[in-house]
């Protein structure tokens, strides 16, 4: 019997190409998004690909701002798969803000969605998981939660506060047969960051998605996407001294 994963943000980017992935390893898909026409496209294309009779794919219009909305829909798609056995929390947003200046609520939106939309789906697929005996909980943070990144501050913000979060459910859930993973892409080519200046150790989605899969597999409980150069690269940004990541990042002081 196939097993079966209910990912956010399917639409496009890491989560269309980790759906795509998930189906040929063998899994069923609840997918879910705010784009319906995409997910209903992405649908067809995997059953496309897969011979259609063999994987099972259900699709639910969410967005996971409405928290509330998250346990409804992930409810449902329990019921309609049978049983979930993973849940993967990816849906995101990367909007820039320079901090001081008008646009305040694109960090709203953004915190919203990374974290607060982050949040509501772990903490559903704990209930769901704490009910059932146990199941498999991924969560997508960023390398950019090592440092605060300007220009996103709260995105940053929102993928450092994601990962801490996790690793207390990752602690509460260990008794109760529940697995929880954290992982921290580096540029992977999403419309995400595709109009950023610079994009270094670039993977396309496909590859990401690959190395997500294999992750999950592992069932390890933190680790970048790819592993290298970007646990290297990770440790370097923690360690780097604040006056050198200052003038690197954001060039001499002014006054």
């Amino acid at each position: 019997m196939a097993k079966t994963a209910f990912i956010t943000g399917a639409s496009s980017g890491i989560g269309r190409a980790l759906a795509h992935e998930l189906a040929g390893r063998g899994w069923d898909l609840g997918l879910a998004a705010r784009r319906v026409q995409a997910l209903e496209e992405l649908k067809d294309e995997i059953l496309a690909r897969t011979g259609g009779s063999e994987r099972r794919v259900e699709t639910r219009s969410l967005d996971v701002t409405d928290t509330g909305a998250v346990r409804v829909v992930m409810q449902e798609l329990d019921g309609a798969l049978g049983g979930l056995d993973m849940v993967v929390a990816n849906a995101g947003v990367a909007l820039n803000h320079k901090i001081g200046s008008p646009g305040f609520e694109r960090d709203e939106q953004t915190i919203h969605t990374n974290l607060l939309g982050a949040m509501a789906t772990v903490d559903a697929a704990a209930e769901i998981f704490n009910e059932t005996g146990g199941g498999h909980i991924v969560a997508l943070s960023s390398v950019a939660a090592y440092r605060g990144m300007p220009g996103l501050g709260a995105y940053s913000a929102s993928k450092a506060a994601l990962l801490k979060y996790c690793e207390a459910a990752r602690v509460e859930l260990r008794g109760r047969g529940t697995r929880v993973t954290t992982l921290l892409p580096g540029y992977i080519d999403t419309p995400l960051n595709q109009d950023m200046k610079s994009r270094p150790f670039l993977v396309s989605a496909e590859v990401g998605a690959r190395r997500i899969a294999d992750l999950i597999e592992r069932g390890v409980s933190t680790s970048t996407v790819p592993v290298m150069p970007w646990s290297v690269f990770g440790l370097l940004m923690r360690a780097v001294p604040d006056f050198l990541w200052d003038r690197m990042l954001g060039g001499p002081r002014r006054g």
